[in-house]
């Protein structure tokens, strides 16, 4: 089994080079409104690409998770990004607040939705579930920046927390983000409020109700409850 990050990334860039389908190329890179460079592999062969992978040259290591990760950002063509958050999620519940500039630093890097919606609940998010104390130290300063994935990110953190959200915490980075003129961060909020009105309807209720939302956050926002039958007003 290979023993470092570069031989490891090495047989990962080899393994995806490939595997490319050049058919798919160009419709993934439209797709993703020309941002990135694509191989064409799409996410399920992507998914079984890694089953064999892991089977003949196991699993990454946790003490060179991040330069493995930073090795894979630097690629040009989105399916290595791609690839450094498969092998984060190797790890994810052996992830710490050590880690949280690491992820910060990839939220800033090759920043798109994709990823973004990806490293903010499924591994910040799992972080922060075990050590709140790091809230204000990361979100509570994202939420705060000019950089709008960050922004994204802190908003969209507990999006699967259900009812372990902090709701006060969450309606606070909703209240200080819900002007902005961002698409992204509209459409953050929308999601958050939809995705937590499943678990606590009426709360989200009563403050889609009372505050001023971009009509996009609560077009997005109240989706889940009216297809239930509840009148947001």
């Amino acid at each position: 089994m290979m023993k470092n990050a570069e031989s490891y990334g090495q047989t990962i860039i080899e393994t995806l080079r490939a595997n490319a389908q050049e058919e798919n190329r160009q419709p993934m890179e439209n797709y993703m409104r020309n941002h990135f460079p694509f191989l064409g592999i799409k996410s399920p062969e992507r998914k079984e690409l890694w089953k064999e992978f892991f089977r003949i040259n196991g699993k990454p290591e946790l003490e060179w998770l991040e330069a493995l990760a930073y090795f894979l950002y630097a690629q040009p063509e989105r399916e290595f990004h791609y690839a450094a958050l498969s092998m984060i999620d190797v790890h994810k519940k052996s992830l710490t607040i050590q880690h949280l500039p690491f992820l910060e630093k990839l939220i800033t890097s090759n920043s798109w939705w994709d990823t973004i919606d990806h490293l903010a609940p499924h591994h910040v998010g799992t972080i922060l579930l075990k050590d709140k104390k790091a809230v204000g130290s990361f979100p509570d300063n994202w939420i705060n920046s000019p950089n709008f994935w960050l922004q994204r990110s802190a908003i969209l953190y507990q999006l699967k927390y259900k009812k372990m959200t902090d709701e006060e915490k969450l309606f606070f980075y909703i209240s200080s983000t819900k002007n902005s003129k961002e698409f992204f961060v509209q459409k953050a909020i929308g999601w958050a409020l939809r995705e937590y009105s499943k678990t606590s309807p009426k709360v989200v209720m009563d403050f889609i109700q009372k505050t001023d939302l971009a009509p996009l956050s609560r077009r997005e926002g109240v989706k889940h409850m009216e297809r239930q039958g509840l009148k947001v007003t």
